[in-house]
C-alpha cells in the first residue's frame, strides 16, 4: 500500500495520474478560505490542470481554515505534503483517480492569525478565494444586510489584530497592504449564492466600514469581487470511499475527494493583479455571470431541495435512488420546466431543455451516493435564496407555483423531525431548534412555518401561495409524500 506524499509518486499504481510538474517550483499566488471537498474537486483541480501544462506555477494555493473543525483537514493534508487524491466516479462504475498538487500549504487561523494575515499581505498573493458556504457571509436571509451583532464579528472589531473570522483576517490584510503602498488582491467567491461577488463585496465593505470608514471606502473602490458560477456534485467523503481508493488503486489517502465527471466554472473576468489562464482549461470567462448563475441556482440547487425532503420522507436516503424513480423525475422536470425556467433569461450557449435532462442524469449517477441528508442540511440558508425567488417571480407573473409551494411544505414536514416510517430525522440547520419548534405547532397552526418572516418575508400574505402550501402540508400529513407527488404531477395540486 502506497501512502500519499511527494516521495511516493514513482510507487503509485500507474492508473493514478500524478502531477507532471515539479512541485518544488510552485510558489504561492492564491490563499483559499474554506478548504472542503468542493474546492478540492473544483478550483484546485483547474489550477492543477494548468500546472500540468507547465503554466501557473506561481499560483500555488495556501489553504486557510477558520472553523474549529478545519483542524482535522489541516492535519490530514500536512501529513501528505498537502497532496490529495481526486476520485471521479462515472455512472457505469468506471473510476478515474488522480493526485492534485496545486495546494502547497495550509494554515489553521486559530493557531496563528498573524501568519494568515501576513501571508495575505505578501504582494505575491494576488487572489484570496472563498468557499465558506452561504452562512459564512453573515447576512440576514431576508434583508441581505450584514449582521454586525454576530459575537465573532464584534470580537474582531474590538480585537482587529487577533481576528476570528474571514472578515477580520482578510480586512486586516487589505489594511496592511494599503498602508504599505501595495496593490490589493482580488477577493473571489466560489459559493452557491446569487451574485456571490456582489454579496462578498457588500459584506466585506460593511465589516470594514464598521471598523474604519475610510478603509471600507477604499476596499469598495479598489478591490475586485468577481462573480462566479461553480458546479460539480461533490458528496461528503466516507470511510468506504477511503477503502475503495485503497482497494482499487492501492493508495492510502487520509482524506480523498470524490465527485461526478461533470464540472463547470463561469467566471467574471475582473481581477486586480492578474489571474491564472483559466480559460485554457475550460473555465468560461464572461462579462455577465448572472444568466448562468440563476440557471444553476434555480434548476440544479433548487431541484436538490425539491427531491431532498420528499425523497427522505418517502424512505429514500440517496439522490440517485430518488432520480431513478419515474414519479420523482416527472415532478422534478415539471418544476424545472414550468416554474423555474420561466424565471430565467436566455443563457448564452445553453439549451435549457437539454440542461434539465442532463441534471436528472447527473442526479441519478449511482456511483456518487450523494446523501439526501446532505442536500437537506442548512435549508434556512438555501430555500430563501434558491426557491423563494422563483415563487415570488411566478406569483408576479401569475405563473404556476404549486410545485414550489409543495417543496416548502415538504421542508416544513421534514423539520418535524420524523419520517413517514416513524424514524427520527436528524435536522441539521443553524436554526434547528427554532424550526423544529415551529414545525411542532403544525397541528394547531398549519401556516406557522411560512409565517416566519425571518425566512419568508411577506410570502405567506399571498393567498395563492398560502393555499397551495396548506394543501401540500395537509396532503403530506394525511396521505404521505408519494401520494402527494402523484397528485402534483397530474393536477395543479388543488385537489
Amino acid at each position: 500500500m502506497s501512502t500519499l506524499s511527494n516521495a511516493t509518486f514513482d510507487r503509485l499504481d500507474p492508473q493514478v495520474a500524478v502531477p507532471a510538474y515539479d512541485r518544488r517550483q510552485v510558489t504561492p499566488g492564491i490563499i483559499h478560505f474554506g478548504v472542503g471537498g468542493f474546492h478540492r474537486a473544483h478550483q484546485a483541480m483547474y489550477l492543477d490542470d494548468l500546472m500540468n501544462r507547465g503554466e501557473a506555477l506561481d499560483w500555488g494555493i495556501i489553504g486557510v481554515g477558520v472553523m474549529p473543525g478545519d483542524r482535522r483537514m489541516q492535519k490530514a493534508l500536512a501529513t501528505q505534503d498537502y497532496l490529495y487524491s481526486l476520485l471521479v466516479k462515472h455512472s457505469d462504475g468506471h473510476y478515474d483517480a488522480r493526485v492534485i498538487g496545486s495546494m502547497i500549504d495550509y494554515l489553521f487561523a486559530p493557531d496563528d492569525p498573524q501568519a494568515v494575515i501576513e501571508s495575505m499581505a505578501d504582494p505575491a498573493i494576488r487572489i484570496v478565494s472563498l468557499t465558506v458556504t452561504e452562512g459564512g457571509y453573515n447576512f440576514h436571509p431576508v434583508t441581505g444586510e450584514f449582521n454586525v451583532d454576530n459575537p465573532d464579528v464584534q470580537h474582531d472589531l474590538t480585537n482587529p489584530s487577533a481576528p476570528r473570522t474571514s472578515f477580520g483576517l482578510i480586512t486586516e490584510a487589505l489594511k496592511r497592504r494599503r498602508e504599505r503602498g501595495q496593490a490589493p488582491f482580488t477577493v473571489m467567491s466560489c459559493d452557491n449564492i446569487q451574485g456571490n461577488g456582489h454579496v462578498a463585496r457588500k459584506m466585506f465593505t460593511a465589516y470594514a466600514r464598521h471598523r474604519d470608514a475610510g478603509l471600507g471606502t477604499w476596499i469598495e473602490a479598489e478591490v475586485p469581487f468577481p462573480n462566479a458560477m461553480v458546479d460539480r456534485i461533490t458528496p461528503v467523503t466516507t470511510a468506504s470511499d477511503i477503502e475503495e481508493l485503497a482497494s482499487r488503486f492501492d493508495l492510502e489517502d487520509a482524506w480523498p475527494v470524490v465527485c461526478e465527471p461533470f464540472t463547470q466554472w463561469v467566471l467574471e473576468d475582473r481581477f486586480a493583479a492578474g489571474r491564472p489562464a483559466f480559460e485554457e482549461v475550460g473555465v468560461q470567462l464572461v462579462e455577465d455571470v448572472e444568466p448562468y448563475e440563476l440557471m444553476k441556482l434555480r434548476l440544479l440547487n433548487a431541484s436538490h431541495q425539491a427531491l431532498g425532503y420528499f425523497g427522505y420522507l418517502a424512505g429514500y436516503r440517496y439522490a440517485h435512488e430518488v432520480c431513478q424513480d419515474p414519479l420523482f423525475v416527472d415532478f422534478l422536470l415539471g418544476y424545472m420546466a414550468h416554474e423555474a425556467t420561466p424565471t430565467l433569461a436566455p443563457v448564452p450557449g445553453v439549451d435549457l431543455e437539454a440542461y434539465r435532462h442532463t441534471l436528472i442524469r447527473r442526479f441519478a449517477n449511482p456511483q456518487i451516493k450523494d446523501t439526501l441528508a446532505r442536500l437537506c442540511a442548512e435549508s434556512s440558508d438555501r430555500i430563501p435564496k434558491w426557491l423563494v425567488p422563483v415563487i415570488r417571480e411566478q406569483l408576479a407573473r401569475d405563473g404556476e407555483i404549486h410545485r414550489t409551494a409543495a417543496v416548502v411544505a415538504s421542508w416544513a414536514r421534514y423539520a418535524e423531525g420524523v419520517d413517514e416510517q416513524g424514524e427520527p430525522i436528524e435536522v441539521v440547520d443553524r436554526l434547528r431548534d427554532e424550526l423544529m419548534g415551529i414545525a411542532a405547532r403544525h397541528g394547531e397552526e398549519p401556516t406557522a412555518f411560512i409565517d416566519n418572516r425571518e425566512l419568508f418575508g411577506d410570502l405567506a400574505e399571498h393567498t395563492r401561495f398560502r393555499e397551495a402550501y396548506r394543501w401540500a402540508l395537509a396532503s403530506l400529513h394525511e396521505r404521505g409524500a408519494r401520494a402527494t407527488l402523484e397528485t402534483l404531477v397530474t393536477t395543479r395540486g388543488e385537489a
